[in-house]
């Protein structure tokens, strides 16, 4: 069965650096879509960035400039690096994989989180002022 298992999380002061990792195992179609979720406190999930098999990129607005998803297809490992944290990005963070060889990744990640069917455990951010 498909797993995601993320790490990374932690407590950080305002305008630090934090990374996240997300290992994938038992995926075994041609083409995924990898994203980042997150979710505050009394707020819904949402979409933070997603790369596809060919490395294509997509980010939210809120994060553009600061946050950089990555992969490493030989690890099968999606990062999340993120720079010049805000108290606003304090979210439990999530990573999910979808299948993406009908839809493309960057419109998975724009119709949200009901479209990913594989999720970790998620991991907590909280960056404190």
């Amino acid at each position: 069965q498909v797993q995601l298992v993320e790490s990374g999380g932690g407590s950080v002061q305002a305008g630090g650096s934090l990374r996240l990792s997300c290992t994938i195992s038992g995926y075994t179609y041609s083409s995924v879509c990898m994203a980042w979720f997150r979710q505050a406190p009394g707020k819904e999930r949402e979409g933070v960035a997603s790369i596809d098999s060919g490395g294509s990129t997509t980010y939210a607005d809120s994060v553009k400039g600061r946050f950089t998803i990555s992969q490493d297809n030989a690890k099968n490992t999606v990062y999340l690096q993120g720079n010049s944290l805000k108290p606003e990005d304090t979210a439990m963070y999530y990573c999910a994989a979808a299948r993406a060889d009908i839809v493309s990744c960057w419109v998975l990640l724009h119709w949200g989180p009901s479209r990913f069917g594989y999720w970790g455990q998620g991991t907590q951010v909280t960056v404190s002022s």
